[in-house]
């Protein structure tokens, strides 16, 4: 089983040109399974042993141990695309995992700032320090471009355009797309670079952008970590990155961009995922009007909430 995981990892990095976190996660699932089976066989795991029953197996003991419906279906979908490759290379008949179902996913409507605690939270970082300032931009960034923490932490000097407030970002699979940067986020990157011991305003075109403090590209979890610790002061407390890719399209849409605009903007393949957006926006109008109007809440009028549920 060993061998057939290497010759996947090197299918995902060559072939799919996948990225550096699905590959990550993809070598840490089949790595699972295949001590869950060493665990439980007599005889070290072949993987044209493995039955749909052996993996029903494997999916309910993480399922014991507390594991979300959600990691689950990643993993069975790791599975399924692990076993159809190795039945596309002739190493197996049949895809034991193809017809096992995946667990029903709740489907919560996304975090989304205020527009006052999205402003507040860009305040957060103060000081004159090289960490501050790069903090900062991280914040506005995330914000300004509603990009993925992955996409920002891979953004390089010369991905931005700032004569055209512009900058390509390279989502899933590799795909690049160019989306606007506000005046106010190039203003803090530009604040982040002159306070650098040396400036790099000539630097190579494919250096980091944002540096962490030994002076390497930053990691997508330490971004989560700042922006965490900083959101922590927030009312409604800490959010992740992506709450501010959220917040950012649902502003959007309350601000008038149509739908297919922010689908470009956020790299979605399909534009029922960006229409999640437009829950979002009427649950923030309701609340508003139900606030605001001043005939809302007469005796003859639902509330938002009724409203909803009706």
């Amino acid at each position: 089983m060993d061998e057939t995981i290497k010759t996947f990892v090197m299918y995902l990095q060559v072939e799919r040109n996948a990225s550096p976190e699905t590959i990550r996660n993809y070598r840490s699932d089949l790595q699972q399974l295949r001590g869950f089976l060493r665990r439980t066989e007599t005889t070290r795991p072949r993987v044209d042993a493995i039955t749909s029953d052996d993996i029903r197996a494997y999916l309910h003991s993480l399922d014991q141990q507390g594991d979300k419906a959600s990691s689950l279906a990643r993993k069975l979908a790791c599975l399924r695309s692990f076993f159809r490759f190795l039945v596309r290379e002739g190493v197996l008949r049949t895809n034991p995992a193809e017809d096992l179902r995946s667990p029903k996913l709740p489907k919560p409507l996304p975090r989304v700032l205020t527009k006052g605690d999205a402003a507040a939270l860009m305040e957060f970082p103060t000081g004159p320090s090289p960490l501050s300032l790069r903090d900062r931009a991280l914040l506005e960034t995330l914000y300004s471009t509603g990009a993925r923490v992955s996409e920002v932490v891979g953004i390089n000097f010369g991905d931005l355009n700032e004569m055209d407030g512009l900058v390509c970002l390279r989502g899933k699979g590799r795909k690049e797309r160019v989306v606007p940067i506000g005046d106010v986020a190039l203003q803090a990157i530009q604040d982040y670079r002159k306070s650098l011991r040396a400036p790099r305003l000539g630097a190579q075109l494919s250096a980091p952008l944002f540096l962490n403090h030994r002076g390497g590209r930053l990691t997508t979890r330490s971004v989560a970590r700042m922006v965490s610790r900083y959101s922590s002061r927030l009312v409604g407390g800490a959010v992740s990155p992506h709450a501010l890719r959220h917040s950012c399209a649902t502003h959007l849409l309350d601000e008038g961009a149509d739908l297919r605009s922010i689908q470009e903007m956020l790299g979605h393949a399909s534009l029922s995922t960006t229409q999640k957006y437009t829950h979002v926006a009427t649950d923030q109008l309701l609340a508003v009007y139900d606030r605001a109007h001043p005939r809302a809440r007469t005796a003859g009028i639902m509330s938002g909430k009724d409203r909803k549920s009706s």
